[in-house]
């Protein structure tokens, strides 16, 4: 008999929640806090996979507002900040005990392996988690997309989105007292209605492999966990009009 397949997520993780309170940097406490929820999920027999940004450090598109830098070098400095909140990451897990893999999609050995899908996989059948840092490798695509990528390419069962807010919003939340929660929502409303869940291009990706997105709060200790496990009330569920899932 074939062995069962194990649930298999990624969870991609804002460079802005690293820096804390701060506002830029690496909270170490925030670090703490995420590798104690994968921790939750490693115990629960989940393979787990990771994709950070990088904007607590910089954002590539920011940095080359003005002209001075252009867009292409701006876009691959926010993807070395990728690699540096990888490794941190990377540190926090092993230091409660977890195996865990940093590959980037820019060659970098001395820091990482290089992005191969198969050894990813065999990583995560190992269970060891697997940090995809340095985006895709190319400019012009967002964290956003690459996490998407990747969570195709590994065929997940579904895409955490771990964010500051509890799930997606008819408008900003912060800004307008009416705003209303949708607990679910189809890829197609998403991109028509110009509801910020990710970019487009990552909405389009997950559309075309049938990748449900999942939008949660990424401080509320055990969401995860009850997300993975069924749980959805405390998010937003971005999935195929008909209900298909992989």
């Amino acid at each position: 008999m074939s062995k069962k397949r194990r649930k298999r997520v990624l969870v991609k993780f804002s460079g802005e929640a690293l820096a804390g309170k701060d506002g830029y940097g690496i909270d170490t406490q925030v670090l703490k806090f995420i590798a104690n929820e994968i921790k939750s999920l490693v115990d629960n027999d989940i393979e787990v996979a990771i994709v950070v940004g990088g904007g607590n450090i910089i954002r590539g598109a920011l940095a080359a507002k003005d002209g001075i830098i252009k867009r292409t070098s701006g876009d691959y400095m926010g993807m070395l900040a990728t690699v540096i909140n990888g490794v941190a990451i990377q540190e926090a897990l092993e230091s409660i005990g977890l195996e865990a893999r940093l590959q980037t999609a820019i060659e970098m050995h001395e820091i990482g392996e290089s992005f191969i899908v198969r050894r990813a996989r065999r990583h995560l059948e190992k269970g060891r988690v697997v940090i995809f840092a340095a985006g895709t490798g190319n400019p012009y695509f967002t964290t956003d997309t690459a996490a998407t990528l990747r969570a195709s390419e590994i065929e997940t069962d579904f895409l955490i989105k771990a964010t500051k807010v509890d799930g997606v919003y008819d408008k900003d939340p912060k800004k307008y007292e009416d705003a209303k929660k949708l607990d679910e929502l189809s890829y197609d409303r998403a991109l028509n209605d110009d509801i910020r869940v990710m970019d487009d291009t990552a909405i389009a990706l997950a559309k075309e492999n049938k990748l449900p997105i999942i939008v949660c709060d990424m401080f509320k200790k055990g969401n995860l966990l009850a997300i993975i496990n069924g749980d959805y009330s405390l998010c937003s569920v971005v999935k195929d009009k008909k209900g298909e899932e992989k």
